[in-house]
């Protein structure tokens, strides 16, 4: 007596449940990405050329410790009130003849900056500095910078600093991009960001 063949399994639908799941994961999976601290390091030099002599008084100098507390010019100081510091420094306007400043705002008190292009703010970490501390005082001192540029964007185009890069990195933009670019460099020159990291302290 002849046997009777099984019925094949059509597998043609379970392919197609397969795909779908496939295509499912593909559009709802998210892939995390590090996302750095955006800083352009300085051009390369010859070692023979020495660094360029920084008066005291153009130095802000921000010391972070083990215990995330805050020095800031040898007095203890909250992350909260680091931005105001650290734009009266800048825009202080302290400078005469060549070193002086037409547009700061600041009190010119001969203990602080002469102009932001010779300001320079000096951030030192303790290896034991927990990262959110060491974020949250690069914002703050970044946010100082950026108030100032903001402000004088505003009253030179009247527009924004933050307004021009954004249009600039836009790639919807169609006005002219050169003009935009040169606004933004002019900005930048009046202001530029001088935040020097030293290497971290081990205890």
């Amino acid at each position: 007596m002849a046997r009777r063949a099984s019925p094949e399994v059509n597998a043609g639908s379970m392919a197609d449940i397969a795909f779908l799941l496939l295509i499912f994961f593909l559009v709802t999976t998210t892939i995390e990405t590090d996302k750095g601290i955006s800083r352009k390091l300085p051009p390369w030099q010859d070692e023979d050329v020495e660094p360029p002599v920084l008066k005291m008084r153009n130095v802000f100098e921000v010391i972070v410790n083990s215990n995330n507390e805050l020095l800031v010019e040898d007095e203890n100081m909250e992350i909260g009130e680091l931005r105001q510091a650290a734009i009266v420094f800048l825009d202080n306007g302290g400078g005469v003849g060549d070193e002086a400043c037409d547009f700061c705002q600041g009190p010119a008190d001969p203990e602080l900056s002469v102009n932001p292009q010779k300001a320079v703010i000096s951030l030192q970490n303790n290896r034991g500095t927990e990262y959110g501390t060491y974020i949250a005082v690069q914002n703050e001192l970044v946010a100082a910078y950026n108030f100032l540029r903001n402000r004088e964007a505003q009253r030179i185009y009247n527009v924004s600093f933050n307004e021009m890069e954004a249009a600039y990195s836009d790639p919807r933009y169609n006005g002219d991009k050169e003009q935009l670019e040169e606004r933004i460099e002019v900005i930048k020159n009046m202001i530029p960001q001088k935040l020097s990291e030293a290497e971290p302290k081990k205890s």
